[in-house]
């Protein structure tokens, strides 16, 4: 069953009219009516870029310095700063605006330690409340209570998640404009959550009072309060439970005030959020058992750190790699506080991670260096030899809000953004982004063949933002893998269907399926094509198929939304079928299920 509708040719692209100039800054510094940044009065252990806030602080002269970080960060897209802010248990009466680069962290055990009256919101936005380019934030861990029953506002697009939250209230993930997330995570909202015209949101082991709004693809697995099923008339899918997952690991206080990080037990058959109800299940490690890193230290430095059986916790800012970051131990934990951004420069990966049980990298963006990297991010042993990997079903590696980029900030390249070898991975939102705007964004220069590749067996996947690689965006060649939402457009501008052709057919599927697995499972696929620009709209560039898979009794998969912008178009949804997909139409597809064996 499908159900094809009919939007602006306009909807959904994300808008190149971001040209915010240094000048521009430079000015908005020599004005007085811009509050000055001084973050001295809270730096600590962390570092300057690292603001840590307590309630009997004065809490006007906390609002100035968030008022003066939100007016320099608003519109730095591309920018080189990074900050975390801290706050102590206690209750605020703030408004906590979250912008490029900045990450907001309540620092008790439970989001009621750290109370917010007032916000902790995203609100800037481009032309025509337009938030189709807000990326690269977070909130975790605060219990807010909005302004006299306002609703809040998230306004984002991806890279951007709400995280172990409980608003007292009702939020919005846009403002009325195009918007192009997101994710809420383990969260609980009591009023309404939703989106007025974004087009997708991932909502996952939270519990709402109720959904309403949006356009292409929404899907909640393991939600309390979760709308009904009624694909195909709303994009709408629902897993009631969540079938194994790690939340992600967290900055907060022990028992005598001093820093730790909670790491969350394994959850299984899970609803609704963690921390609710009996003491959360997990491991608190204190601070002394981390190196503490910053952009001044080298691979050396860290490497030597890991070896030794340390965990890495990365402050903010840029970190220029002469060497691969190699995770040889089991259990280790990399933490990023403020988005802090790894870049290897001689065309290794930033990342390495052995086949070993129980790692965790969370919070970290990997940007491509100006010399080609074969992966930046390579989860267990080399594809060649994974099917005699270990088994880590008791105990996996997780991979919690993780970025990479290939082009955008710098002109970069790389072939593979994240490889995953190892077994059992679970991954808990990732965005893999060759970039469409900024540094480096053409077709011959910022060259990247695949967001995604999986290798290893029994890798489940909650929340997958994969776009505008050259090939497939995502490959998956490992058996028994779960998706659970998928959010992609492919390229923008293949120059001709000669030049960008798998075998022959129209571009490359952006959720290729290997021919030789057996069994894989996905829910909730939103896959989009807005061709421009020349030679691209005069060869009349289009794509075969949206998905592949192979034709097999142990394939599934369930609810893919097509939509189809500016030129070209998408000519079937999956292996063949499906109708066309149009310039200005959306096409909501329930499924397929491959044939019985032969």
């Amino acid at each position: 069953m499908l159900r094809k509708f009919l939007f602006t040719p306009a909807a959904g692209v994300k808008i190149l009219a971001i040209t915010i100039l240094a000048a521009f800054f430079i000015s908005c510094y020599h004005d007085n009516t811009v509050p000055h940044l001084d973050a001295s009065p809270y730096t600590s252990v962390f570092g300057d870029h690292v603001l840590v806030f307590d309630d009997t602080m004065d809490q006007r002269a906390i609002q100035n310095t968030l008022d003066a970080l939100h007016h320099q960060q608003k519109h730095n897209e591309f920018g080189l700063e990074r900050y975390a802010l801290l706050f102590k248990p206690g209750t605020y009466g703030l408004n906590v605006t979250v912008d490029y680069y900045v990450q907001a962290l309540g620092l008790g055990r439970v989001p009621g330690d750290v109370s917010i009256n007032g916000t902790v919101q995203s609100v800037a936005a481009t032309e025509d409340n337009k938030v189709t380019t807000m990326f690269w934030r977070g909130a975790e861990n605060f219990k807010v209570k909005p302004h006299h029953g306002n609703t809040l506002l998230w306004a984002v697009s991806q890279a951007a998640p709400y995280r172990r939250m409980h608003v007292e209230g009702s939020i919005n993930f846009d403002k009325g404009g195009w918007a192009s997330g997101g994710v809420l995570a383990n969260s609980i909202v009591e009023g309404r959550a939703g989106l007025t015209t974004g087009q997708q949101w991932f909502t996952r082991n939270s519990e709402i009072g109720r959904w309403a709004g949006g356009n292409w693809n929404r899907v909640f697995v393991g939600v309390k309060g979760a709308p009904v099923d009624q694909w195909p008339v709303e994009p709408t899918t629902i897993i009631e439970q969540t079938p194994v997952v790690r939340e992600k690991p967290f900055l907060t206080l022990d028992d005598n005030g001093s820093y730790a990080v909670f790491v969350p037990a394994l959850r299984y058959s899970s609803t609704g959020v963690s921390w609710q109800g009996d003491p959360e299940a997990g491991e608190l490690i204190g601070l002394s058992d981390f190196y503490l890193a910053s952009p001044h230290d080298t691979a050396v430095n860290l490497n030597q750190a890991l070896a030794a059986g340390k965990h890495l916790l990365l402050t903010p800012g840029i970190y220029s790699l002469d060497d691969t970051l190699e995770i040889t131990h089991a259990n280790t934990l990399v933490l990023g506080l403020g988005l802090p951004t790894l870049v290897p420069q001689q065309g290794t990966a930033a990342i390495t991670v052995a086949d070993v049980d129980g790692v965790k990298l969370a919070g970290v963006m990997v940007d491509a260096g100006p010399v080609n990297s074969k992966v930046l991010i390579d989860v267990g042993k080399p594809a060649a030899t994974i099917k005699s990997g270990a088994d880590h079903h008791k105990n996996p590696s997780s991979l919690h809000d993780v970025y990479c980029r290939v082009g955008g900030a710098i002109s970069g390249l790389a072939e593979i953004c994240l490889r995953i070898n190892s077994h059992h991975v679970l991954v808990d939102h990732v965005w893999l982004w060759r970039a469409d705007h900024g540094a480096g964004a053409d077709w011959n220069v910022n060259k990247s063949r695949n967001g995604l590749v999986v290798n290893g067996d029994d890798v489940t996947i909650y929340g997958l933002f994969n776009e505008h690689f050259q090939g497939y965006q995502t490959l998956w060649n490992g058996e028994r893998g779960r998706t659970y939402f998928y959010q992609s457009e492919i390229p923008y501008t293949p120059p001709s269907i000669a030049a960008w052709n798998d075998n022959g057919k129209a571009g490359f599927a952006s959720y290729k399926v290997a021919d030789h697995v057996q069994t894989h499972n996905g829910w909730g696929f939103g896959i989009y094509s807005f061709f421009r620009g020349e030679p691209t709209v005069s060869n009349n560039v289009r794509l075969e198929n949206s998905m592949e898979t192979p034709n097999k009794s142990g394939i599934a998969i369930r609810h893919v939304a097509n939509f189809a912008g500016l030129n070209g178009g998408i000519n079937h949804v999956i292996n063949g079928e499906g109708p066309a997909t149009e310039v200005g139409e959306l096409t909501l597809y329930t499924g397929f299920e491959g044939a019985a064996d032969q």
